[in-house]
């Protein structure tokens, strides 16, 4: 049985950095997402791609051993062009062709309603929501989100948010939802939604996650070889959830440690271009590198 379904976009990239180009490579929140969480879980997705989807693509999930039932083909396949200039901390959009993606209905696998944690990937929040009225109450959900769903469908991510457990969100998404320059109130104001939990993701600067009586504050890895933080959100919430579903403690101190997962396969994936780094990364890699960040953050 699958320990996590995952909801999101899968999509065909093409992007652009300062140190190379690649042209409709594997991308898209939910794949990001689910690859992060194989590392720690068993991921079920549901998406949608078009008819052009390449085989090798949907081979390479299945190598994940993630779940694809869910993944609807009809049409053509969503895509992305965009590039990064020195800033990795910013994307910007060349082009969007929603496609498929634009007249995509969450239908929902008969076997994937009792999986007791979802993550809502990035998409449209009324998908977000369909997603939670078609389960059967799992035991935990976290949600991420866009400034695009903020700007658009703002009651619809309101609503979702309320059903949450965590939320997770980058500092500008925070900002911008909560119409605030001050990251503190900007959680405060998330957790009086409802979520037990508010994961601000800050990208090079790493991550805060703010509960009702406490504050942390995780350090970001000292990459040195930035290739493409296309996904990089994506797989630190992937991770996030993959390493919970695992140990099955929601606890605040394990909160922690799974931030700091999410946060060292996000650093990996950035090393290259799309999900070329994380083909290759094994567990041994990921505790390794999760040892140096317990000893940057000690004092």
């Amino acid at each position: 049985m699958n320990d996590i379904l995952i909801i999101g976009t899968v999509a065909l990239d093409t992007i652009e950095t300062p140190f190379g180009k690649v042209e409709k490579t594997l991308g898209g929140s939910a794949t990001y997402a689910s690859f992060a969480a194989s590392f720690f879980s068993n991921p079920a997705l549901i998406s949608v791609v078009g008819d052009d989807f390449p085989k090798n693509y949907i081979d390479l999930l299945k190598k994940r051993n993630v779940d694809i039932d869910g993944l609807k083909i009809t049409g053509k396949t969503f895509h992305w062009d965009g590039f990064y200039e020195y800033d990795m901390n910013e994307a910007k959009t060349r082009k969007t062709e929603l496609n498929s993606l634009e007249q995509f209905k969450v239908e929902m696998p008969e076997r994937y309603k009792n999986t007791k944690y979802v993550f809502l990937a990035n998409i449209d929040p009324e998908q977000q929501l369909e997603t939670l009225r078609q389960m059967n109450k799992p035991d935990f959900a976290v949600l991420d989100t866009m400034n695009f769903w903020i700007t658009s469908k703002r009651d619809s991510l309101m609503e979702v948010i309320k059903k949450v457990d965590v939320l997770l969100l980058n500092d500008g998404e925070a900002r911008q939802l909560f119409k605030t320059a001050s990251l503190v109130k900007a959680a405060n104001e998330a957790l009086r939604t409802g979520p037990k939990a508010v994961i601000i993701k800050k990208g090079e600067h790493g991550a805060l996650l703010f509960t009702k009586n406490k504050h942390f504050s995780a350090p970001s890895y000292p990459l040195e070889n930035i290739k493409d933080p296309t996904g990089c959100g994506d797989c630190f919430g992937g991770a996030f959830i993959g390493y919970l579903a695992k140990t099955k403690d929601l606890s605040e101190p394990n909160f922690r440690k799974a931030i700091i997962y999410g946060s060292v396969v996000a650093s990996h994936n950035a090393e290259d271009f799309g999900l070329n780094r994380l083909k290759h990364l094994t567990m041994n890699d990921i505790e390794k590198r999760y040892k140096e960040f317990q000893d940057i953050r000690e004092f």
